[in-house]
């Protein structure tokens, strides 16, 4: 075990939301790197669920245009490699979009063989898969890779409609954390 490490942003900011809004789980950071980046546990640490956290810089406030800007709330950019996200032992990868303009955090929740399932079939079976994740202000998040500005307009207003896009159902959604809160 090396005596000193560093948690980087994304698990700061997990970890502490997940000690702020559930009192009475654990929260533990592996010795050595194993894929999992935090565990949770319940107050006797006989249940468990494993997190792998993937941090991105807000790209809204940088990187888009004007008429995205009103209604979006953060816009991230991942590079997965897919042999790592197939072979994941985590539970959930937790995806943080901390919003900088509006001091948002959002985190995706997702299992890491359903988001390979999407990615797979939104971009094909690459080695390298990048991926955007946006949070819209009316509470929504897609994945927005390679769709047309015209489709990426129909996102930021609400009228985009295609399933397997649609991570909403795992925006913030701690419902793996919360079962093991009581």
């Amino acid at each position: 075990m090396k005596p000193l490490f560093t948690v980087h942003g994304g698990e700061y900011l997990v970890g502490s939301h997940i000690e702020e809004q559930f009192r009475h789980v654990n929260v533990w950071i592996p010795s050595r790197d194993t894929g999992i980046d935090l565990l949770v546990s319940d107050q006797k640490s006989r249940r468990t669920v494993s997190l792998q956290v993937k941090f991105s810089k807000d790209f809204l406030v940088t990187h888009m245009k004007p008429a995205f800007q009103k209604n979006l709330r953060a816009c991230g950019w991942w590079t997965i490699n897919r042999d790592k996200l197939g072979a994941s032992p985590a539970d959930f990868w937790v995806f943080v979009l901390l919003g900088f303009d509006r001091r948002s955090k959002d985190y995706v929740i997702v299992p890491p063989k359903e988001l390979l399932r999407r990615l797979e079939s939104i971009h094909g079976p690459q080695k390298t898969i990048q991926s955007y994740l946006w949070v819209t202000g009316i509470e929504n998040c897609w994945e927005t890779r390679g769709l047309s500005r015209q489709d990426q307009l129909s996102v930021s207003d609400g009228t985009y409609r295609e399933p397997i896009r649609n991570f909403t159902k795992w925006l913030n959604n701690w419902s793996p954390v919360e079962r093991l809160n009581h």
